[in-house]
C-alpha cells in the first residue's frame, strides 16, 4: 500500500489563502441531485462570471510548452470519437501569471509547473513505457523545455515564485520544486527546494483524498513521493477564490474529487484553464470536424465531452465542464470556440489518424 505523510484530519490543521467566492457553492453540496446540480452550475457560474470581470487582469499572462506525449483516444474523448488511433496526442503547458497586490507586491504563480522527468514514473505512463519500443517512444513523445528553462528565458528566479497551482496531483511529484524532510534514494539525495518561497495551492478535498487512494485512482497519483514533502509547502482551499486581480481558482469536482480550475480575466475576455476536456471543441462538439463527436453529442444529448481517464464522480464532472463553459467567453479567433484552454490540449499528429483538433488555443498570452 502506498504511503501518504498525513491522514485525512491532518489536512484541516493547514493555512489557506485567497479570497473566498461566496457566488460559487460547492456544487456536489446542493440537494435535488445531479439535475439540479447543473441547474446550479449555469446560474452560479453567470453570476460569478458578472462578478469576476469586475476584478481587474493580470499584469501578463506566458504560455510555456513542457511536453507532448500520448494518451488514450478513448480517455481523452470519451465514448465520443470514432478515430481508429488508439492513442492521441496532448501538449502538457504551463501558465506563468504575474500581478501586483493592492499593497504594490508583486506574485508569480506557476499552472501546471510539471517536472516532467519525474511525472513519468506515473504508475500509468510508467507501465505504457515499459510496452512501448524506444523507437516509437521516440516517435510519440517530444519534451519541449522544462519549467526552470522557461523560466529563465523568461528572466523570473525560483525564489520569486509565490505559488504553484494545479488542477489536481495526478502524476505530480513535487519533490524537487518544494524539498523534502528526508534523503531520497531516487534522487540520489536531500533536494533542496528550487521554489524555495513558493507555496503549493491545493482544494483540501484532494488532499484528504490522496490520504487513502481508490483503486480508480491509483494509476495516476504518485503517493509516496510526498512521504516526505513538508506539509506546510501546501496551501489548502476549501472551494473557490480569489487569489489577485482577474485570477481565481474554482473548484470543479468530479475529474477527481478535489478538482479545480484556473480562471483568468484578460485583454481577450475571461479563459478557464484544466484538464476536465482535452480541447475547446469538446465544450461545442456541434462545431467539432474530429470523427463522432457531433454525432454522439447529438445522440446522447450531451453537450461537452469529458476527458474521461479518472471517472471519479462522472456526472460531477460534467456539471463543472458546463461551470467553465458558462464562465469562459468566446474566441476571438473562432467564436464558434470559447476561450477555454486545456491544460492538456489535443494536439495533431501523423501517428494518431482521426485525432487532429478542429480548433487549438496553442497559447494565452496577455499582457495589460
Amino acid at each position: 500500500m502506498a504511503s501518504f505523510p498525513w491522514s485525512a484530519t491532518d489536512v484541516v490543521d493547514l493555512p489557506t489563502t485567497g479570497t473566498p467566492v461566496d457566488t460559487l457553492t460547492d456544487l456536489t453540496l446542493i440537494p435535488g441531485g445531479p439535475g439540479a446540480r447543473l441547474a446550479a452550475a449555469r446560474s452560479q457560474g453567470a453570476d460569478f462570471k458578472r462578478e469576476f470581470v469586475t476584478t481587474g487582469t493580470p499584469d501578463t499572462v506566458t504560455t510555456c510548452d513542457l511536453v507532448t506525449l500520448p494518451y488514450p483516444t478513448r480517455f481523452g474523448l470519451f465514448r465520443a470519437s470514432r478515430a481508429v488511433a488508439p492513442f492521441l496526442s496532448i501538449t502538457n503547458r504551463m501558465l506563468v501569471i504575474r500581478w501586483r497586490e493592492t499593497d504594490g507586491r508583486s506574485r508569480t504563480l506557476l499552472f501546471e509547473p510539471s517536472d516532467v522527468e519525474l511525472g513519468k514514473y506515473t504508475p500509468y505512463f510508467d507501465r505504457l513505457a515499459r510496452r512501448t519500443p524506444d523507437v516509437v517512444a521516440r516517435q510519440m513523445v517530444t519534451e519541449h523545455e522544462t519549467v526552470l528553462g522557461h523560466l529563465a528565458r523568461l528572466g523570473i528566479a525560483p525564489e520569486d515564485v509565490d505559488y504553484l497551482l494545479f488542477d489536481h496531483l495526478h502524476t505530480q511529484d513535487l519533490r524537487r520544486w518544494v524539498g523534502t524532510t528526508a534523503h531520497q534514494d531516487d534522487l540520489g539525495g536531500r533536494p533542496e527546494a528550487l521554489f524555495p518561497n513558493a507555496k503549493v495551492v491545493v482544494q483540501r478535498d484532494e488532499l484528504a483524498a490522496m490520504a487513502v487512494l481508490h483503486p480508480l485512482q491509483r494509476p495516476w497519483y504518485q503517493p509516496d513521493t510526498y512521504r516526505d514533502v513538508p506539509p506546510g509547502a501546501f496551501l489548502p482551499i476549501e472551494g473557490s477564490v480569489l487569489l489577485g486581480p482577474g485570477v481565481g481558482v474554482v473548484k470543479t469536482p468530479g475529474h477527481v474529487f478535489g478538482n479545480q480550475s484556473l480562471v483568468l480575466n484578460t485583454s481577450t475576455g475571461v479563459w478557464v484553464s484544466s484538464e476536465n476536456v482535452i480541447a475547446a471543441e469538446c465544450l461545442t462538439p456541434e462545431h467539432s470536424r474530429l470523427p463522432g463527436l457531433t454525432r454522439w453529442s447529438g445522440t446522447w444529448g450531451q453537450e461537452v465531452v469529458l476527458n474521461a481517464n479518472s471517472l471519479e464522480t462522472t456526472a460531477d464532472q460534467y456539471n463543472s465542464v458546463v461551470l467553465e463553459k458558462t464562465l469562459a467567453d468566446p474566441s476571438q479567433a473562432d467564436p464558434r470556440f470559447l476561450q477555454f484552454f486545456p491544460s492538456s490540449e489535443l494536439t495533431g499528429a501523423w501517428t494518431n489518424p482521426g485525432t487532429k483538433p478542429t480548433f487549438s488555443h496553442h497559447a494565452i498570452t496577455h499582457t495589460s
